[in-house]
């Protein structure tokens, strides 16, 4: 269950061309997650070698595209076969950090 006041966060499973800009990226979302496109969510995106990621949103009046290329190193593949992710797992995929478990030590 997801507190209230927070965003889904969704990863797409297929590695993606990073020539796709909003269009394309709108198409994969509806294709793998449909009716949350303007649902205020952020869309994860990798290509394949994973040293590139993508990250579309809905503002309410328009889309917005993070891009972040990484010069050394490769975003971990951890998280593979996940659909949604946590914020926290979400901040540990964008900082490089590859945790030894992916469960919490206490419930919440």
């Amino acid at each position: 269950m997801r507190p209230s006041g927070c965003r889904p966060i969704f990863l797409y499973a297929e590695t993606v061309d990073m020539r796709k800009s909003f269009e394309g990226l709108s198409a994969l979302v509806e294709a793998a997650f449909p009716g949350t496109l303007l649902s205020g969510a952020l869309f994860l995106f990798l290509n394949r070698r994973r040293n590139l990621i993508k990250i579309l949103n809905w503002e309410g009046d328009g889309f917005a595209i993070w891009y972040k290329r990484l010069e050394k190193g490769t975003f971990p593949d951890c998280f593979r076969g996940r659909r949604e992710l946590t914020r926290q797992q979400f901040v540990l995929l964008l900082e490089g950090i590859v945790p030894k478990r992916l469960s919490r030590r206490f419930s919440l």
